[in-house]
C-alpha cells in the first residue's frame, strides 16, 4: 500500500487554546502535517502566500475579523487551497454566506472530533462536508451547495419516482439523473440510498 499524501492545514483561529487543541488532535493523523496558526487574517494570507497549504480551517469569528470575509479573500488569492469553517454558529444565514464565500465544509466546534477528521479528508477529496447535527438544525445552507436541476430532481426523489420516471419527467437520460443522484449525496455527505430518501422527505416542500 502506498503511503498516503501529506495534508498541509493552516489553523486560522483567534483563541490559542483552541488552536492548540486542534493541534493536538490534527497531529495525531500521521498524514496531515500544520504549516502554521494565525490568528488574524492578516497572518494567515501571509503564512499562505509563503508556506505550501492545502486546506485553512478557519474560525467564523476572529476577533476584529470575520472568517467569511477572509474565506473570500482566500478563494480569490488563493483558488487552490479549500477552506473548512470551524463555528459554533448553527443558522442558516452563517452556513449559506460560508459555502457563497467559496467554503467547502461547514463543521461546528461542538462536534466530534472525527468530525474535523472527516471533513478534511472528504474536502481533499473533492467533496463536501456539514456536521450532522447541522444537517438536522439546517437544511437551507446545504441546499445553497445543489443547482436548480439537482433541487428538481431531490424534490422528485422525494415523491418516491424511481431514475427512469424522473429522466421522462425532465427529459433526461436515466444515466444522467444517476449522475444527478451521486453528486447530490457527494455534495450533502450522504451514502446511502435510504438516507437520501430521508433527506429528500425532510428537506423539500
Amino acid at each position: 500500500m502506498h503511503p498516503r499524501a501529506t495534508i498541509n492545514l493552516l489553523l486560522v483561529d483567534d483563541h490559542p487554546l483552541v488552536r492548540d487543541g486542534l493541534r493536538a488532535r490534527l497531529e495525531t493523523v500521521s498524514h496531515f502535517y500544520i504549516v502554521g496558526e494565525a490568528a488574524n487574517a492578516q497572518d494567515a494570507l501571509a503564512i499562505a502566500g509563503r508556506a505550501k497549504t492545502d486546506l485553512v480551517l478557519m474560525d467564523i469569528n476572529l476577533g476584529t475579523a470575520n472568517g467569511i470575509s477572509l474565506t473570500s479573500r482566500f478563494t480569490q488569492e488563493y483558488p487552490h487551497i479549500a477552506i473548512i469553517m470551524l463555528s459554533m454558529h448553527d443558522k442558516a444565514e452563517y452556513v449559506t454566506q460560508s459555502i457563497q464565500a467559496g467554503a467547502k465544509a461547514y463543521v461546528l466546534k461542538d462536534a466530534p472530533a472525527e468530525d474535523i477528521i472527516n471533513a478534511i479528508e472528504s474536502v481533499t477529496a473533492g467533496g463536501t462536508y456539514f456536521s450532522a447535527g447541522l444537517r438536522k438544525s439546517d437544511e437551507n445552507g446545504a441546499n445553497q451547495l445543489l443547482t436548480q436541476r439537482e433541487l428538481c430532481i431531490l424534490k422528485s426523489i422525494a415523491t418516491g419516482k424511481s431514475n427512469k420516471h424522473i429522466a421522462q419527467d425532465l427529459g433526461l437520460s436515466v444515466r444522467t439523473v444517476e449522475t444527478h443522484r451521486l453528486n447530490i449525496k457527494r455534495k450533502l455527505n450522504i451514502e446511502g440510498q435510504a438516507d437520501l430518501i430521508r433527506y429528500a422527505l425532510s428537506h423539500t416542500d
